[in-house]
């Protein structure tokens, strides 16, 4: 049978959502649980959640938190690295260690009957980890090998690059999490286990349940594993003393790169702050989705690139908006100017079908996002880390709907500063700088990549 594809497929109406219900309690020590029940299938997903990203690494120590979660789970309790990763694997367990600029996070993903067993090794991994010198060593050399990888990936730099200059280089916000070279080199073994002694206890994390396991029998088996841990620990929160700079234009040097990576951006308000809907709006028209106005111009019109995204990405501390892309070399200069030119546009405003498109977007794929385990897991982990309201999913549809034209337009008029924008080009800097030359763009400074983290 041919299909008229002329015709738009009716609607099959309202989908019938029911967000999940996120129950929060305390163990006797303080540690915080958070707790969802889904019985889709018989899984359990626990992330342990602790304050020590590498925003406290402390100075001349950068990568120290990253060294840490790399060594954590190398041998615990009774069992060496390799008896660790068999018994996991004997369990069917998912289980990795990994770390953000504000946190580090242990996650745990397992059959509900071989929970309780794997909830054991985990809890060790946490508690009686072995920090031990040929560990470290060992996880040293190879932090210090991946720095020299990241070195060829002009994305990489791109990124880390553009947030040291947008959060200058006093601020912990500035540093890669993997690291510098010269500070890992420095960095002994027992200054991991001073870092983890400082940072794991139970006031200092939370722990984030998402599975087909019930209330009573999460709370008594994390009592059973956690509720003699003691409460030893001080954390000293950094400073954040957050200034916007002056437009600039920065190139890191790539010789003979075929292509420039693009970053553009500015520091904005923080996750919680009430424009948060108005700009999330704004972003999806301007360069958040595949139809946006930046990917119609750049892509779709003019060729210059495969793809390019907006966004706006929140720390616990700061959040900022940026544009991200790559083009070919010769069109650096071209692509800066519709960049350019399409933020001046969208600080003009968006029009009345824009904004329903974008509702409408915004509201129809928000059930998407609590289909998996690990997408609840992260939106729990949103809602604590960022202080967001009791209500805040309940109240998401009714928020993104009442948004009117003019509140985006005053939001993109506000939020979008174009004298404080930031750029950096990872590409070939003979080549860029020949098209710059003739263009005002603001301040250029060229710079080599080994040259940027100098502290």
């Amino acid at each position: 049978m041919a299909i008229n594809r002329s015709k738009r497929p009716q609607s099959s109406g309202d989908v019938n959502f029911k967000l999940p219900v996120i129950l929060d309690f305390e163990l006797n020590n303080r540690l915080n649980i958070y707790y969802c029940e889904k019985n889709d299938l018989p899984i359990v997903r626990i992330n342990f959640l602790v304050n020590s990203g590498s925003k406290f690494d402390p100075v001349k120590f950068k990568g120290l938190s990253t060294l840490l979660t790399m060594t954590i789970d190398e041998g615990a309790g009774s069992l060496n690295a390799f008896q660790l990763s068999d018994e996991f694997e004997i369990l069917g367990a998912n289980f990795s260690v990994s770390s953000d600029p504000d946190i580090s996070i242990i996650t745990l993903q397992v059959l509900t009957e071989n929970f309780i067993e794997a909830l054991k090794l985990f809890s060790s991994v946490i508690l009686k980890p072995h920090l031990n010198d040929d560990n470290f060593n060992l996880e040293k050399r190879k932090l210090l090998v991946r720095l020299e990888q990241v070195k060829a990936e002009p994305d990489y730099i791109a990124d880390i690059s553009y947030e040291h200059f947008l959060f200058g280089n006093q601020t912990a916000y500035s540093f890669p999490v993997l690291g510098l070279e010269q500070d890992i080199k420095n960095i002994q073994h027992q200054d991991v286990r001073h870092f983890y002694k400082e940072k794991f206890s139970p006031s200092n994390s939370s722990i984030v349940v998402v599975g087909n396991i019930d209330r009573d029998t999460i709370q008594q088996a994390l009592n059973e594993v956690f509720g003699n841990w003691k409460n030893d620990s001080s954390t000293r929160i950094p400073e954040f003393n957050l200034q916007k700079f002056p437009k600039n234009i920065y190139i890191i040097n790539k010789e003979d790169a075929v292509q420039t990576e693009i970053r553009i951006g500015h520091l904005t308000s923080k996750r919680n702050d009430k424009d948060f809907f108005q700009k999330q709006i704004m972003n999806l028209v301007f360069g958040g989705q595949f139809s946006s106005r930046l990917n119609l111009n750049l892509r779709e019109k003019n060729g210059y690139t495969y793809g390019i995204h907006s966004s706006f990405s929140y720390f616990k501390e700061a959040g900022y908006f940026s544009v991200s892309t790559s083009v070919d070399s010769e069109n650096t200069t071209n692509a800066l100017k519709e960049i350019f030119s399409e933020i001046t546009k969208i600080r003009e405003g968006i029009t009345e079908d824009e904004l329903r498109f974008a509702q409408s977007s915004l509201t129809k794929k928000f059930p998407l996002n609590f289909e998996t385990y690990r997408q609840i897991s992260l939106n729990i982990r949103n809602k604590i880390f960022h202080s967001l309201p009791d209500d805040y999913y309940e109240s998401y549809v009714d928020n993104i709907n009442s948004i009117s034209r003019d509140d985006v337009n005053k939001t993109a008029g506000d939020s979008i500063q174009p004298d404080a924008l930031i750029t950096v080009l990872v590409g070939d800097s003979k080549k860029i700088l020949k098209q710059l030359v003739r263009e005002e763009f603001g301040e250029v400074t060229s710079i080599g990549y080994d040259d940027i983290f100098i502290h």
